[in-house]
C-alpha cells in the first residue's frame, strides 16, 4: 500500500510539473504576441494620422482641378450667361419735358436711375437726351414703355458676350491674389534689408495687379448688371434723323447751283458795303482827274496854232 501511494504521488507531481510548464509557455507566448500588437498597432497610428493631410491635399487639388474646369467650360444656360445689354432710340413726342418726366418715372420703377440728361431748346423743336441705366432684367420691358410714349422713329439694340471673359477674369483674381499671399508669407520672414526691399516692392507689384483685375471685374459686373439705353426725345418741329448721303449728276448740279448762289449773294453784299464809299470818294477823284488831263492837252493845242509852219531853204543856181 505505501508503494502504491508513493508512485500515484509522483505521477501527479509530474503532470502538475507539466501543467505549469504549459502555463509559463503560453504566457510567455501571450506577452509576446500583445507586444507585436502594440508595436503594430503603433505603426499603423502613424499612417493614419497621415491620412487627413494626404486627403486635404487631394481635395484641395480636387478644388483647383474644379477650378480650372470651370474656367475653361463656362456654363452655357442663357440665364447664367454675362451679357451687356445697350440700347439707342429716337421717340417724337408732343412735349419734351413731359415726356421725360414720364421716362424717368419708368426707370424708377423699374429699379434704375437717370445717368445723364441733355437737353436743346424749349419750343417746339426741343430735343432731350437720356441716358438710362436699368436692371437687364427689365431692359425689353423698359424699352417698349419708352416707344409707346410718342412716335418712335428709330431703335437700335445691341448685345455682348462676356461670360468667358468673366470667368478668365475671376480665375485670374484667384490666382493673383495666391500670389499676393505668397509675397507676404516671404516678407514676412525676410532677414535681410536687402530681402526686405525687394520684397516690399514685388509686393506692392503684385497687388497693383490685383487690384486692376478686381476694377476690370467690378466694371464687368456693372455693365452686365445695368443696362444702358440712350432716348433722344424729339419735339413736334424738331428735325427727323440726318439724311443718307446722295450722288449723281443732279445732286452735284444742285450742289453747284447752291455754291454759286450764295456766292453771288456774298459778291453783292460786299459790292452793297462798298457803294457808299465809292460815291463819297470815287465821283471827285474821277472829276479831278478828268479837269487835270484837260489842262495838259490845252497848252499843247495853243502852241501849234500860233507857230508859222517852217520856211524851206533856197536852193542855189547851178
Amino acid at each position: 500500500m505505501t508503494t502504491m501511494g508513493a508512485g500515484m504521488d509522483g505521477r501527479t507531481g509530474r503532470r502538475r510539473g507539466a501543467l505549469l510548464a504549459a502555463g509559463a509557455l503560453a504566457a510567455a507566448l501571450a506577452l509576446a504576441g500583445c507586444s507585436a500588437g502594440d508595436s503594430g498597432s503603433a505603426d499603423s497610428a502613424a499612417p493614419a494620422a497621415k491620412a487627413p493631410l494626404a486627403e486635404g491635399g487631394a481635395a484641395d487639388k480636387g478644388r483647383a482641378a474644379d477650378a480650372g474646369a470651370g474656367a475653361g467650360a463656362p456654363d452655357l444656360r442663357v440665364d447664367q450667361r454675362a451679357i451687356i445689354y445697350t440700347g439707342t432710340m429716337r421717340v417724337q413726342v408732343a412735349n419734351v419735358d413731359d415726356a421725360a418726366r414720364e421716362v424717368s418715372a419708368v426707370v424708377t420703377r423699374a429699379g434704375g436711375f437717370i445717368g445723364g440728361d441733355q437737353r436743346r431748346s424749349a419750343e417746339a423743336d426741343a430735343v432731350a437726351e437720356l441716358q438710362l441705366r436699368v436692371p437687364a432684367a427689365k431692359f425689353a420691358g423698359v424699352v417698349e414703355e419708352v416707344a409707346k410714349l410718342g412716335r418712335q422713329e428709330s431703335r437700335e439694340i445691341n448685345t455682348q458676350d462676356v461670360t468667358e471673359e468673366t470667368v478668365d477674369l475671376e480665375a485670374r483674381i484667384i490666382t493673383q491674389r495666391a500670389r499676393v499671399d505668397s509675397a507676404r508669407r516671404l516678407l514676412a520672414r525676410a532677414s535681410s534689408i536687402a530681402d526686405l526691399v525687394s520684397l516690399e516692392n514685388e509686393l506692392g507689384r503684385r497687388e497693383a495687379d490685383l487690384a486692376s483685375l478686381e476694377a476690370k471685374k467690378r466694371r464687368l459686373a456693372d455693365l452686365t448688371a445695368l443696362s444702358t439705353i440712350t432716348v433722344s426725345l424729339a419735339g413736334p418741329a424738331a428735325k427727323t434723323s440726318e439724311e443718307k448721303a446722295e450722288t449723281g449728276f443732279l445732286v452735284g448740279l444742285k450742289g453747284g447751283w447752291g455754291a454759286f448762289v450764295t456766292s453771288m449773294t456774298i459778291l453783292l453784299t460786299v459790292l452793297g458795303a462798298l457803294l457808299p464809299w465809292l460815291v463819297a470818294f470815287g465821283v471827285p477823284l474821277a472829276v479831278l482827274l478828268l479837269v487835270l488831263r484837260r489842262r495838259r492837252k490845252s497848252p499843247a493845242l495853243t502852241a501849234g496854232v500860233s507857230a508859222p509852219p517852217p520856211v524851206p531853204a533856197a536852193r542855189s543856181a547851178p
